[in-house]
């Protein structure tokens, strides 16, 4: 998933993915998880209400960072829409991940505070519902082993859900084209053809 059009969102036993991108949609559905698709005009709340039946959920986590979008259909450059929107769909006393990027100056940003890193973050909504944020790189050490265990057990099928596709070096520079288009992929570069000889 490209980082500047997706948000993940975790609702009661059902995972929700947010995406701007049809065919990403498309693939979120195909493994199993409820997209939720960010081009429309409908509220994120009432999209989620009619998948869990309430416009809340548990916990979420941005992985856009300040690459952001506004979503609808006239979407525009927004870099605190994805943190704003977390607040406003995470339960009281629910968590927020954020291991998408966010950077001290983004001098191309449109809006002038952006620039300087600064974004109007609707904070006192995430105090009052007593939000738990956790911020910086994903902390893989926490995890890893439970994640190598899940896989090794085929109880998540991790090629699957990135959509790894495998493709030789010289097919890398029409990989980064289409990873740069928004692609529902995730490649992996075999220069010396190992992984179709193993096969």
């Amino acid at each position: 998933m490209a980082a500047a059009a997706s948000a993940y969102i975790l609702g009661a036993a059902v995972v929700l993915i947010g995406d701007m991108n049809g065919e990403r949609l498309a693939h979120v559905k195909a493994v199993g998880y409820e997209p939720i698709d960010l081009t429309k005009d409908a509220s994120l709340e009432d999209q989620i209400a009619q998948i869990v039946g309430k416009p809340e959920v548990d916990a979420a986590i941005d992985a856009v960072g300040f690459e952001a979008k506004s979503h609808g259909h006239n979407a525009t450059e927004a870099p605190a829409t994805v943190l704003n929107s977390l607040m406003s769909i995470t339960r009281a006393a629910g968590s927020i991940g954020i291991p998408g990027l966010y950077v001290t100056e983004d001098p191309g940003a449109h809006d002038r505070a952006a620039q300087t890193g600064n974004l109007s973050l609707r904070f006192g909504l995430g105090w009052a519902k007593s939000h738990r944020f956790f911020t910086g790189q994903t902390p893989v050490l926490k995890y890893n082993r439970q994640l190598m265990q899940a896989i090794l057990h085929d109880r998540l099928p991790i090629a699957k859900i990135v959509n790894a596709t495998v493709i030789t070096l010289d097919d890398a520079p029409q990989g980064y084209k289409d990873f740069d288009k928004g692609v529902a992929k995730k490649f992996v570069i075999d220069p010396h053809k190992l992984v179709s000889n193993a096969a």
